[in-house]
């Protein structure tokens, strides 16, 4: 099994930090290269002509590996909600049909749709939490369910305050078998378990890299399908065009745009800081490997949800929550007070939506976990 990662971050030994679904802890060889990267922007004349490219090059060959996909189809993004508002320039959603969101879900995949419905004249329809946590279930029976025609589906692959897990190859078939598309924020499911786009063949995928992938905030990234790579970017850029040179004139030479999904990359993409930054968290996961991560993160959560089977609180069905996140649930209420007397204690979860959140990483182990048990135990008690 994987190791702890401890050494590889800035952990100190009485610190129980399981909340990496709110962000985890940049690893030192990601502070040491900001670091360097601050420098780099305080002397620029010093960055190489070809150095901004590179780094866009390394960044979109990480994140392509994470999911096995094509460099030529990753875009070099902000955020997931700028990758949902890029598919959604490109994706037609017939009137009278119906696009499929989460109940509760994050609201980067889910707004954009909301915004959209009136004027396009569309249904968002929200699937409903299930009663034991059977996402893959519930979606599966809206997407079967007789009426207006399924559209698209725009969901999490995990969901992003119960930890439920969503199959994403059952639930594209189910869509494909309809004509519809699938749009999916992997922002708690990249690197951390196994996607494969070409095996569940979503139309976009989006996921940033402040969480699982252990990197700097505002950089993400945004798979396109190949069928979708003839869409209209978000912005208007000159690296999206095939010849728009200031080094030479004309200005505007060739305004074609560029193949793959590169065109689809944000404005003020050289990120001279940050996008090194997210290239090494991003390898340090995919050298990993996402069985490992999974495997180890299962172990670490298996034995959170033993240690907590008597506190009191509500452990979900291990069947359909994802390896690495446990969310407690509490028929009476979170006791008042909860995450502070918890963080008093050097253990540290999130409160989402009524629930305890709880998410190990790679730089957790064994003691971290019997820690955060005796004090949620402490807590309830």
């Amino acid at each position: 099994m994987l190791p702890s990662q401890r050494d590889a971050f800035d952990m100190p030994r009485d610190i129980a930090y399981l909340n990496a679904a709110a962000w985890t802890p940049l690893p030192l060889a990601s502070q040491e290269a900001g670091c360097i990267g601050v420098g780099r922007k305080g002397q620029p004349w010093k960055v190489a002509p070809d150095f901004a490219g590179a780094m866009h090059d390394r960044a979109r060959r990480a994140a392509a590996a994470l999911i096995n996909a094509d460099p030529s189809d990753i875009a070099i993004i902000s955020s997931v909600s700028y990758g949902v508002a890029t598919s959604a320039k490109s994706l037609a959603v017939p009137r009278g049909s119906r696009v499929l969101v989460l109940a509760e879900d994050h609201s980067s995949p889910v707004l954009e749709w909301m915004v959209r419905a009136p004027e396009q004249g569309f249904t968002v329809e929200t699937v409903r939490q299930p009663a034991d946590g059977d996402w893959t279930a519930a979606l599966l029976e809206a997407i079967a369910r007789p009426g207006a025609p399924v559209a698209l589906a725009s969901i999490a692959s995990v969901h992003w305050s119960d930890g439920g897990a969503i199959d994403l190859v059952a639930v594209s078939a189910a869509l494909r078998a309809q004509g519809a598309a699938l749009l999916v924020d992997a922002t708690h499911g990249a690197g951390v378990m196994r996607l494969d786009v070409r095996e569940i063949d979503p139309d976009f995928l989006i996921f940033p890299t402040y969480k699982w992938v252990l990197g700097p905030y505002g950089r993400a990234f945004l798979y396109v399908a190949k069928r979708h790579q003839e869409g209209i970017p978000l912005e208007q850029t000159s690296f999206g065009r095939r010849d728009v040179s200031a080094e030479r004139t004309p200005f505007m030479r060739d305004l074609a745009y560029v193949s793959g999904a590169r065109r689809f990359d944000m404005g003020e993409r050289d990120h001279f800081i940050s996008m090194e930054m997210a290239a090494i968290g991003m390898e340090m996961v995919g050298l990993w490997g996402p069985d490992a991560i999974t495997a180890r993160l299962r172990m670490l959560t298996d034995r959170l949800a033993a240690g907590l089977g008597n506190s009191g609180a509500l452990v979900p069905d291990a069947r359909f929550r994802a390896p690495h996140i446990l969310s407690l649930g509490f028929p009476l209420g979170m006791p008042a007070g909860m995450v502070e007397r918890l963080e008093a204690q050097g253990a540290y979860a999130a409160p989402r939506l009524g629930r305890l959140r709880i998410s190990p990483h790679v730089y957790n182990d064994e003691e971290d976990v019997d820690r955060f048990v005796a004090a949620v135990q402490e807590v309830m008690a």
